[in-house]
């Protein structure tokens, strides 16, 4: 087998890098799903639940009685709003990667290809 051209090494190199990317961006896309489905569970129980009864929040190791309901509902809601924008945003980084991985791939295997038959 003859040597790997630095065209071809610079495609691997590149190929390996996407790999890493996409498995970040999957990685990110990931956790803030689960967040998202969090958000979405927190606020179907809120809004179960009755006005009258005590609703807390969070606040590092401690919980704080929330005065206002209608407050509390809008900043989930927002939340949920900005995690739905960001995976988004990720699903199209994902798919735009995942070209570029598959193109990469091709390439690199039509040039492994045409090494072999070299030989």
């Amino acid at each position: 087998m003859k040597d790997i051209s630095p065209q071809l090494q610079n495609q691997i190199a590149q190929f390996q890098q996407i790999q890493q990317q996409l498995q970040s961006v999957s990685s990110q896309k990931f956790q803030m799903e689960a967040q998202l489905k969090e958000l979405e569970r927190t606020l179907e129980e809120l809004t179960a639940t009755p006005e009258d009864s005590d609703i807390y929040q969070s606040v590092g190791s401690l919980l704080i009685k929330v005065q206002d309901k209608g407050k509390i509902k809008t900043e989930l809601e927002d939340s949920k709003e900005t995690l739905e924008v960001r995976i988004k945003a990720l699903e199209r980084q994902e798919k735009t990667l995942r070209e570029k991985f598959q193109n990469l791939q091709e390439s690199i295997n039509k040039a492994l290809g045409n090494i072999d038959q070299a030989d």
